[in-house]
């Protein structure tokens, strides 16, 4: 996300910084992840040497094998470096950064050496995954000049443990690969991936304002089978979530459905952790950022549900959201997702209730807009995140 107008930048602004409790008990609950008196400290730059821009998915690397260390975060540039701050869309990186805060590239993804279709080329997402067999997945939703006239379909890019690309997974279900969530083993991984382009571009042939709404934004799992050994290879793919309100923006290409993340599962853990306000038979719900509607939907039953949800039921909506993005769940089930328009990630416990929020940038004009999009939890536990205007990786200490 680019902002419109911003002054220029060298980091993040991390005085005047406190947690805000919506709630008496907000910071009763062991489970919770926003303390007192944190705030974000500087990791490292997410430029590589191309001078790629705009760093949008974070994930841990879950093991070592080939060029991937466990406990390194993978992030995925969105724009080149075309000047003043890079066109969206055509992003061809990916930089693996060490909990010391070195910096590496894991992969540039040639479009033209692609070894399957991705319609459209390369524009790297925030759509970003590392299975535990080594498989590295992201989402490619481009562009040619950086606006959303030229976007395509996309597809999502498999890469080995080296960096190398492999296939493409693509198709009608598979349009502008937004956002992604994993849950993975030995021998399958389940990927839930929104998609925001049904409809958006026709609808809006005008890409220098912002576009017609749509209701056709989806998530869809993609049931793979997995292999260290052998490449991913899809199972079966469901539209689970339908419905979403989608659009095009000058400033961010495109705005719909956008963060996901899945429930704590029952299975070796606390069975409190894993309770939900939809229940404890060990359903895993899936919660969705809707950036339109400023809510968190929430669909159950995501990893066996064979039909669609639509837009799934309101989880958190209002209060201290305002356009949430990107979206993790902690291990104690709660929400955490930031805002794209005042620099703000919001904590959201198993009941729905917003509990606490942390001013992470306060940069720009209005403060904090467009700066923040893909986060984590580190090996330490503690949150990582990307600052869009900075071009940083960050941790809430």
């Amino acid at each position: 996300m680019k902002r419109l107008k911003c002054s220029v930048l060298s980091g993040l602004i991390l005085s005047a910084i406190a947690v805000f409790a919506t709630t008496s008990s907000a910071f009763g609950d062991d489970d919770n992840v926003l303390k007192k008196n944190q705030k974000p400290e500087f990791i490292a730059s997410t430029v590589p040497a191309n001078g790629d821009v705009n760093p949008y998915g974070v994930w841990r690397v879950p093991r070592s094998v080939g060029n991937l260390q466990e406990g390194d975060i993978l992030v995925s540039n969105f724009n080149n470096s075309v000047p003043p701050s890079g066109q969206q869309g055509t992003g061809s990186t990916i930089v693996a950064v060490s909990p010391q805060g070195g910096v590496s590239l894991f992969a540039q993804i040639d479009a033209s050496k692609l070894p399957g279709p991705c319609p459209g080329g390369v524009g790297l997402t925030t759509a970003l995954a590392v299975l535990k067999t080594g498989w590295v997945i992201v989402g490619s939703l481009p562009t040619t000049d950086g606006t959303s006239a030229t976007a395509q379909a996309g597809c999502l890019i498999v890469l080995d443990a080296w960096g190398n690309p492999v296939e493409t997974f693509y198709g009608s279900l598979i349009n502008g690969p937004w956002d992604m969530a994993a849950v993975d083993g030995d021998e399958q991984a389940h990927l839930f991936v929104t998609n925001v382009l049904n409809g958006t571009v026709a609808a809006s042939p005008n890409s220098s304002v912002p576009g017609n709404v749509v209701n056709q934004g989806t998530v869809v799992r993609i049931d793979l089978g997995a292999s260290q050994k052998q490449m991913p290879w899809i199972e079966s793919m469901t539209v689970i979530g339908s419905g979403f309100e989608e659009r095009t923006d000058p400033a961010a290409l495109v705005l719909g459905p956008t963060g996901v993340g899945l429930s704590p599962s029952c299975e070796g853990g606390d069975r409190e952790d894993c309770r939900t306000v939809f229940g404890d038979d060990g359903g895993r719900v899936l919660y969705i950022s809707d950036t339109l509607q400023n809510r968190i939907q929430a669909i159950p039953h995501a990893l066996d549900r064979t039909t669609s949800a639509g837009e799934g039921v309101t989880f958190s909506w209002g209060g201290s959201l305002n356009a949430p993005l990107g979206l993790i769940v902690s291990e104690g089930g709660h929400v955490l997702t930031v805002n794209g328009n005042d620099g703000f990630i919001t904590e959201i416990n198993r009941q729905g209730n917003q509990i606490a929020k942390l001013l992470l940038d306060n940069t720009g004009s209005p403060a904090g807009t467009g700066a923040l999009f893909g986060l984590a939890f580190n090996s330490d536990g503690k949150i990582v995140f990307v600052d869009d205007v900075a071009n940083t990786l960050n941790v809430i200490q």
